[in-house]
């Protein structure tokens, strides 16, 4: 049968409910109850519990299956995830209840009135004596041709994906578990959660190409956020000791498993801490969330992760001598580490420092194989252009890049606060973007400028969130844990002929 022809016959039947004097489109559900609070309270109940005292319901729920036994129906309703049976019998119903239960699709919302039973089946049910129609479902529901499989379809049409998978809104309702676990624990640590803008007259914070924006009003250009960080650290400047940001990035790059230009992230900085006390707090907050999701050991693809603190620490170039073919006392050698990037076809070999290839290697030898938590420490400076050198070492900073399930998940700094050492590296960022690279940083002259203020030493991170709920939910793709992923258009139909 043809959509458009399922789609006459629901329309018939919701004329034939509006012959019965019925408003089909009501204000306003008659409910009690949800179907989560009836399973939790009575889902244990014996009949016998249920008859001594009787318990009646109004509840909401879109009709899920329909069977027909003679003078009884039997219709699963469901919401939030949770299903729950309700039992039609004929008699049980006052007019127009038993011809309102006939005209029902699968699809359509219902609110029923009745005591709580278990059927001969042991099923916990509700025995109508009312029913309140609510909503016609026009089109039929995925299960009409055996669920919603195929991807492309689930992601695009989020909303047919969490009605056909019960265990797509159960990842989404984990996802909102975790942000407020994410809260509660940075509330807990003394973090004051803050918003900064969206739209920025100077896109900074990360290296990476903005979305670009205009306001007319004022005839700017302005910048989708790639990055809170300037305008956090500022707040730091301003006297707040502790601060921290739940809120969307924007990078216009490309989509991959691990990619989505619109991406949620935590941010936080703390006045007086070091690279020290955040690897501290973030290696908790993960043992945190784990434990939030039901335990410190998650499933991860066929391999398990265990999130117990302390996690490893581990300096880049030992991770890229512990992956790699590399001997350690070779990327000690500017040639040596050159000759390196070569073999494995890096890109700009020839005019790239020796730090940014010390970045390639890591990431073609090392990256993957860093399954349990671990912090991979001492950055080349070319990485890092907020960031404090090392001590005695001026060629490197004092960062970690959090590696877990093969990758990254926070990246975090003791911030940079020399004013002078940070319009250095802003100038550095600014030749780089002379000679063609459109991700690297521009210069911040108010951001300078706040830091002429006095900027205390700062410990600074920031957290993948959607990455993180792929980690705890198992989820091998980003687009699984983002309600609506950015999709490519659908190719569009072909024109018409002209007649």
């Amino acid at each position: 049968m043809q959509l458009s022809q399922y789609r006459q016959a629901r329309v018939e039947k919701l004329q034939k409910l509006q012959a019965l004097g019925l408003d089909v489109w009501p204000r306003k559900a008659e409910r009690t109850h949800g179907i989560v609070d009836i399973l939790e309270a009575h889902g244990n109940a014996t009949n016998e519990q249920l008859e001594a005292a009787p318990q009646v319901v109004s509840v909401m729920g879109r009709v899920m299956a329909i069977r027909e036994m003679g003078k009884s129906i039997f219709a699963h309703i469901a919401e939030n995830g949770e299903k729950l049976q309700v039992y039609f019998r004929v008699n049980d119903l006052a007019e127009p209840g038993w011809e309102v239960v006939k005209l029902l699709d699968m699809g359509d919302f219902i609110s029923v009135t009745g005591p709580l039973m278990r059927t001969r089946t042991g099923e916990l049910s509700v025995r109508a004596r009312h029913i309140q129609f609510l909503t016609k479902a026009f089109l039929p529901l995925p299960e009409k041709w055996h669920g919603l499989q195929d991807k492309e379809v689930r992601y695009r049409r989020r909303y047919l994906d969490l009605l056909s998978n019960p265990e797509v809104l159960k990842t989404f309702q984990t996802r909102s578990r975790i942000l407020a676990g994410v809260r509660r624990f940075m509330e807990g640590e003394g973090f004051l959660e803050v918003e900064t803008p969206m739209m920025q007259p100077i896109p900074g914070g990360a290296t990476a190409r903005p979305f670009v924006t205009h306001h007319n009003a004022l005839d700017i250009p302005l910048y989708l956020r790639i990055a809170p960080e300037l305008y956090l650290k500022r707040l730091i400047v301003g006297g707040f000791d502790k601060v921290f940001e739940i809120n969307r990035n924007f990078r216009n790059e490309g989509i991959s498993l691990r990619h989505n230009p619109e991406f949620t992230m935590m941010e936080s900085y703390a006045a007086g801490q070091d690279l020290r006390d955040v690897m501290v707090m973030i290696e908790n907050l993960f043992e945190a969330i784990a434990t939030l999701c039901g335990g410190v050991d998650r499933p991860w693809g066929e391999q398990g992760i265990n999130y117990k603190a302390p996690f490893r620490r581990l300096a880049l170039k030992d991770a890229i001598a512990q992956h790699g073919p590399v001997e350690r006392a070779l990327l000690e050698d500017p040639a040596q580490i050159r000759r390196l990037a070569r073999e494995i076809h890096a890109d700009d070999v020839d005019t790239k420092t020796p730090g940014l290839l010390l970045g390639d290697l890591f990431e073609h030898y090392a990256e993957e194989h860093l399954i349990q938590p671990t912090f991979v420490t001492d950055y080349p400076v070319e990485l890092s252009p907020l960031t404090k050198n090392l001590p005695g070492n001026p060629d490197f900073v004092d960062r970690f890049e959090l590696f877990i399930g093969g990758m990254e998940l926070a990246n975090a700094y003791s911030e940079l606060n020399d004013p002078d050492v940070q319009l250095e590296r802003f100038q550095v960022q600014l030749k780089e973007r002379e000679a063609g690279d459109d991700e690297a940083m521009r210069m911040d002259q108010d951001f300078l400028d706040a830091l002429e203020h006095g900027f205390p030493p700062t410990g600074g991170v920031g957290v993948g969130i959607d990455r993180m709920v792929m980690l705890m939910t198992n989820s091998s793709s980003i687009r699984d844990v983002i309600l609506f992923p950015l999709m490519r258009p659908l190719a569009k139909e072909a024109e018409e002929p002209e007649a």
